[in-house]
């Protein structure tokens, strides 16, 4: 709070309003927003204090969540070999644009041929048998079924007493041997066709490594780093790591930033956003495409995530941006800048006059600056807010109102 005596009250509301004073009409002005000689501090005063002030209606505005951040690859991948061997292609130069599929490194391919030729022989020998234990559990079948006749053959001249007790264990005997032959070629058949199975396994891993040997661009994108140098030698699970090429997506672009929790239940999923960048002050727009669930524990602030088109490629990652996140609009007055004060408790806010002609301090808050004022909320929807002489003034002082002419 300003003291309200002599000069130097004058300069300070000169540097509230923001008003040039013309020279020759200082101490006029001076005289008029001076309080009375015979005012008191804690009551009111015999005379009304000359104030000027501005009839303030609330509008609704836009609001916007500002922040700082950065921009960020939609995606980079680090293209890493998934078998050994020497590197025989061409190295690409980083820099240059790839697409999806595109082969990047080709490595020499040893003896898997070979092995290749060797697996599918493998596959053939296994796939013969099982004609040969399919034939052999049809016989074991025959056998078994020539058993079962002989044994109610025996049963029967047995019942007639034409045959002996020996005979009937004997052909029972061969009923048994003949299931025990049938379970076993079955279970040579199925042997077989795992041998199958096992042997097509063989061929497909072999045929996978041959493609590896063929390393290729899992997107479009831009090369981040030369591929790898001919003749170098990759190993999958080496000291190298086998390190092909590293690829970026830079169309679309993310733009990243923190949130406060304070301010984060005011953005939405597809909410439109707009940044400049720090580099050169190019604007680029673009929406909300992701907002945090989980905070992070040392900021308390929520990762946001907004996609922008960056077909031309002139955004690159790691660029600082100012972010603005467009929210629900609120109801906010335009005032000059001049008319903001602090109380003695040391908050933000203005003087008003109340329906009593006596002027009151109401706190606000600050959403944005725009060349024309700066838009607070914490008013009425309609207030006469002080814009010249509230330092002369405190809560409950009288006050004879000019009302300016100052268009809002």
């Amino acid at each position: 709070m300003s003291s309200g005596n002599g000069a130097a009250g004058t300069t300070d509301s000169e540097a509230q309003s923001g008003l040039p004073m013309r020279a020759g009409t200082d101490s006029a002005v001076q005289s008029e927003l001076a309080p009375p000689k015979n005012a008191s501090k804690t009551g009111r005063n015999q005379e009304p204090v000359k104030v000027v002030a501005q009839q303030s209606e609330a509008r609704l505005v836009d609001t916007a969540v500002v922040l700082r951040g950065r921009t960020e690859a939609a995606r980079q991948v680090d293209v890493m070999a998934e078998t050994s061997g020497k590197v025989v292609s061409v190295p690409l130069r980083k820099g240059r644009m790839v697409t999806k599929g595109q082969e990047l490194c080709k490595l020499d391919p040893g003896t898997r041929m070979a092995t290749l030729a060797d697996a599918r022989a493998r596959l053939a020998e296994a796939s013969a048998r099982v004609p040969e234990a399919r034939a052999r559990q049809d016989e074991a079948q025959a056998r078994l079924d020539e058993a079962k006749i002989n044994n109610n053959a025996a049963l029967k001249l047995s019942q007639g007493g034409y045959a002996t007790e020996t005979r009937v264990a004997t052909t029972q005997a061969g009923v048994r041997a003949g299931e025990a032959a049938v379970q076993a070629a079955k279970s040579g058949l199925e042997s077989a066709r795992a041998g199958i199975q096992s042997a097509e396994a063989g061929v497909a891993a072999v045929e996978r490594e041959i493609e590896q040997l063929t390393i290729t661009a899992p997107f479009d994108g831009l090369l981040e780093t030369d591929t790898a140098e001919f003749g170098s030698l990759m190993q999958a699970n080496g000291p190298a790591g086998g390190h092909c090429a590293t690829i970026i997506q830079l169309d679309p672009l993310k733009l990243v930033g923190y949130v406060p929790e304070t301010e984060v239940n005011k953005i939405v999923i597809g909410a439109n956003a707009g940044a400049r960048l720090a580099a050169g002050g190019e604007a680029v727009t673009g929406q909300v495409t992701f907002i945090s669930r989980s905070a992070d524990v040392k900021t308390r602030t929520f990762r946001i995530e907004i996609q922008v088109p960056n077909t031309d490629l002139r955004l690159r990652d790691g660029q600082t941006a100012e972010i603005l996140i467009a929210s629900d609009g609120a109801k906010a007055h335009l005032l000059p800048q001049s008319a903001l004060t602090l109380n003695d408790e040391g908050k933000l806010g203005v003087r008003i006059v109340d329906t009593n002609s006596l002027a009151q301090f109401r706190a606000v808050k600050l959403l944005r600056d725009t060349p024309k004022g700066v838009l607070l909320t914490g008013l009425a929807q309609s207030a006469t807010v002080i814009v010249i002489g509230q330092e002369y003034v405190i809560d409950d002082v009288e006050v004879a109102v000019t009302l300016s002419e100052i268009a809002q």
